[in-house]
Formats: structure tokens, C-alpha cells, sequence
């Protein structure tokens, strides 16, 4: 059994790194081992969208790209900190749609160089995207829309649990499956390690990522506070709205994050 910054370790300086919205299963205490490390020049995916793990590591400089089709804090307003980075032009941004990163993951999770996508074309979206291609339908009358495939090369999340074996129980979240199905590898952070094996029970098997795709899981209770994750615990909301009053300005988002280090 590996530790939060064990994972940690195993996210290079570089990576393309692939991470949940904060209502999925986001391993906030692996992004503080992140912080804490000072990892640097980290391109980010989101599944489709991102949050507060996201805007702790653009805030703290090691996030050199972003490709997502949203990042906020949800009702407590925009990211300030990537809305900083993004006025100053240091983070390059990938917009993107919800459909098209999906069809990106699913594109790698099928082993294919792209996936047809018909629903984004006449978006002024598409002429931000030298990447996708408009081409004739083969197969019917007008015009569609190819996205490259997304092959992150780290998985990163957090779920409820795991077994000894190395199976993962995401429940509903199903993009984490299909992004742990397209990434080079899988790290999690889980609340509980099971004593028995999920894939043997088809309730439990069901809601499973299969050891075949998690590289390594990490015993750690509370691990996506303060965002919270179903079934467990709700979101810290006096912590996320401290956060995001502090970050709005360079120095509150330094006291916010020097604190919550050195309280771990």
C-alpha cells in the first residue's frame, strides 16, 4: 500500500495529467503533496471540467498547460487563480467542449487516433481548434467533426474504495473509468481498503475499475476534503468560500495554501 506522497512522487515534472471535477473524485491530498513537492510545467485535462484542484496548482506555478471545457468554483464564482493566469498569459488554455473531451478519452480507450463528434460544428468553438478536422461523412449527407484521441499519461482521483487485490470502486462516476481506460496509468487515493475482492460480487464489480488499469492506490480517510465526495462526506463549504475570498489576490492565495500545508 503506497502513501498520498508516494503518488506524488510518481507525477513527473512534465506530465500530462488528467483530473476529476470536484463533484467526482478529486485527491486533494495528493494535490497537496504536488504543491508541497513544487511540481512544475504539468499539463491538465479535465474530465471534462475542473476546480479547486486545478486552480491550488496553477496558484502555486505548476501548471504550464490547461485543456478543459470549464473551471470554476461553482456557485462560489470563477477560479481566481486561473483567472490570474489567464489574464497574465502564463497557463496556454485548450478550450474544449464536455462532448469532445469525452470523445477525445474515448478515442485512447479504444486505441484509435480520433472519434467522429457531430454536434460542436458551427460553434465558433471549432476555429479555436486547429486540432479537430471538419471532413465529408462517409457515411451520410453533410459534415463531421474529428477529435484527436486524449491519452493522458496519469489518471489521478480519489474514490470511496478499494480492495487488496487493487480494484478501484468509482460507483457512478463512470469517466473515471473511461478516463482511467485512455491514461497510461492510474493513481488513487481511496477512504477504505475492503477485505474482500470487488470483481467477485456483480453489485460491487459493476461500479469497479479493475486492478488491470490502477498502477497505485493510497489508504487515505478524508482524502478529496474540503470538496467533499458522494456518499461520505459533503463538501467543506467554510473552507471553499475562505478560499476563494483569499485567493482572489496573489498573497491571500500564498496564506491560504502555506496554511493548509502545513495543517497536513
Amino acid at each position: 500500500m503506497s502513501t498520498a506522497a508516494a503518488l506524488a512522487s510518481r507525477i513527473p515534472d512534465g506530465c500530462h495529467l488528467a483530473l476529476a471535477p470536484d463533484y467526482s473524485g478529486c485527491s486533494l491530498v495528493t494535490i497537496r503533496e504536488l504543491i508541497r513537492r513544487g511540481a512544475s510545467n504539468l499539463h491538465l485535462t479535465g474530465l471534462p471540467q475542473l476546480g479547486l484542484q486545478a486552480d491550488l496548482l496553477l496558484g502555486a506555478g505548476c501548471v504550464a498547460s490547461i485543456e478543459t471545457a470549464a473551471i470554476s468554483l461553482g456557485d462560489l464564482g470563477i477560479a481566481p487563480a486561473f483567472e490570474r493566469a489567464r489574464r497574465a498569459g502564463t497557463v496556454r488554455i485548450t478550450e474544449s467542449t464536455c462532448p469532445a473531451i469525452h470523445a477525445g478519452l474515448t478515442a485512447a480507450e479504444k486505441g484509435i487516433s480520433h472519434l467522429p463528434l457531430a454536434g460542436v460544428i458551427g460553434s465558433d468553438l471549432v476555429n479555436l481548434r486547429p486540432d479537430w478536422r471538419i471532413i465529408d461523412d462517409p457515411y451520410g449527407p453533410g459534415r463531421i467533426l474529428l477529435v484527436p484521441a486524449i491519452r493522458p499519461d496519469i489518471l489521478l482521483c480519489h474514490a470511496a474504495l478499494a480492495d487488496p487485490a487493487g480494484n478501484l470502486w468509482i460507483g457512478v462516476r463512470r469517466e473515471l473509468m473511461l478516463a482511467a481506460h485512455a491514461a497510461r496509468r492510474t493513481l488513487a487515493t481511496v477512504e477504505e481498503i475492503l477485505g474482500h475482492d470487488l470483481l467477485a460480487d456483480d453489485v460491487w464489480a459493476a461500479g469497479s475499475i479493475p486492478s488491470l488499469y490502477v498502477d497505485a492506490i493510497a489508504l487515505a480517510p478524508n482524502g478529496a476534503a474540503p470538496v467533499g465526495l458522494r456518499g461520505r462526506y459533503p463538501a467543506d463549504r467554510s473552507t471553499l468560500r475562505a478560499y476563494a475570498e483569499a485567493a482572489r489576490t496573489p498573497a491571500g492565495f500564498t496564506r491560504f495554501v502555506d496554511a493548509w500545508l502545513a495543517d497536513a
